[in-house]
């Protein structure tokens, strides 16, 4: 096998910013730091339990802003304010900054959107849960007047508009509600006048993909919101859409590991591709505004339609490959990704823990690196730092071997089993 090596360097950068106190400094809007190289975005869920019943403490949660934060992590994202998680981020985050003003951590807070009857066998899909969702607005202003240094933006729902989301999404006509109502609050001065108000959504429920999204609601919403949040999955499409996936006509005879990163490379502009739609339709409305990645991932497990019986798309090394292509892009567009995710959760598919949904973080449960970003372990960015206890250490303790042993080549296009 011919040599073949990959440059890998994770976005090693670290923030060259002084160490100002905050209440010194001009204080920062979501303008400056979405797509700023030097303030890093991420999704975050500090769930560790099988339950989100469990949540996270305020303690447990400042060890993982402190970890994001040696990562040159500085604005994370949350989904819902109903549970205490996203109220114990804030408080986490101000006590931090209470400890070290130079501490800086900025939060796009979620506020969920559900329709009526949502999570049940006959969800409504034309009308909301009105109740629910006018509570959850209420919280994010309320925290967004607590915490003006901290919550930079509010996204009125999550994946809330795409139709494959058949438990819960709403009509754009819901978002617009909520999003004029936010505006209308920052006018009347009684929301801080730069907050940032957006909703995150996939990229088709954007006008990115589908004409049937194509209505007179998301032309309004895409005029009312301050910038557009959109998601991009190509790890996902790898099944349900393998244009772009597998070993091409051509490249039979590179290393394995140029075969993957050309299929990788593929992936990334499949997710450029998505962007790049969504762009093209807000321009075609006469908008001009910012667009930013809201969620993108790739998780480094699954036993389903991404996994050894499926795509072959799912382990550490192309998780880790995904990631340094997509922040290289971002930051090199400006473009803000919030990366999906942080930490590993296990509530998201508890009932298969081998599920892909479980292991989208770029850490494990238990706080160690996957190979996304072992090179920060190696520069000792996270030295002294603890996940519940234990030290910051690498996935296969460090042996790349080893974890290439788990690595399988994408199938000959054309040929895998089950793609649509």
């Amino acid at each position: 096998m011919m040599a073949w090596v990959l440059c890998f360097s994770c976005n090693t950068r670290q923030s060259n910013r002084d160490n100002t106190p905050p209440q010194t400094k001009t204080a920062l809007t979501a303008k400056d730091i979405l797509g700023n190289p030097d303030y890093l975005a991420i999704s975050h869920g500090g769930y560790r339990d099988t339950s989100r019943d469990i949540q996270p403490t305020v303690e447990q949660l400042k060890e993982d802003m402190k970890i994001l934060y040696a990562m040159n992590v500085r604005i994370l994202r949350t989904y819902n304010t109903k549970m205490a998680e996203a109220s114990n981020i804030l408080k986490a985050i101000h006590e931090l900054k209470q400890e070290d003003p130079s501490f800086e951590m900025y939060v796009m807070l979620g506020a969920w959107m559900d329709c009526r009857k949502a999570f049940t066998n006959h969800p409504d899909h034309d009308h909301e849960d009105e109740e629910a969702n006018a509570a959850e607005i209420q919280r994010a202003i309320d925290m967004a007047n607590q915490y003006p240094d901290i919550v930079k933006i509010i996204a009125v729902g999550n994946e809330a508009m795409v139709k494959w989301a058949a438990s819960y999404f709403v009509q754009p006509w819901v978002i617009l509600k909520y999003v004029e109502q936010l505006q209308e609050l920052k006018t009347a001065g009684k929301l801080p006048k730069d907050l940032w108000i957006t909703s995150s959504d996939n990229f088709a429920s954007w006008g990115g993909g589908d004409a049937e999204y194509h209505v007179e609601d998301l032309t309004k919403l895409i005029k009312a919101v301050d910038y557009i949040s959109m998601h991009t999955y190509p790890m996902h499409d790898t099944h349900y859409n393998p244009a772009f996936w597998g070993n091409f006509e051509g490249e039979e005879n590179l290393p394995d590991t140029a075969k993957i990163a050309a299929a990788m490379t593929r992936a990334r502009d499949y997710a450029i591709a998505q962007y790049q739609s969504v762009v093209r339709y807000m321009k075609s409305l006469g908008v001009e505004k910012p667009v930013h990645i809201g969620e993108t991932g790739w998780a480094s497990s699954s036993d389903g339609h991404y996994g050894p019986e499926g795509s072959k798309a799912c382990d550490e090394y192309k998780e880790g490959l995904y990631y340094k292509m997509m922040r290289e892009w971002t930051d090199r567009e400006r473009i803000a990704c919030f990366y999906f995710e942080a930490f590993d959760e296990i509530w998201k598919d508890a009932g298969n823990p081998a599920g892909s949904e479980n292991h989208f973080g770029l850490f494990t449960l238990d706080g160690q690196a996957k190979y996304a970003v072992w090179d920060l372990v190696d520069k000792g960015v996270f030295k002294g730092l603890t996940r519940d206890g234990n030290a910051i250490g690498k996935t296969y303790d460090g042996d790349k071997q080893a974890l290439m042993k788990e690595v399988l080549l994408p199938p000959m296009k054309g040929k895998m089993v089950g793609a649509h």
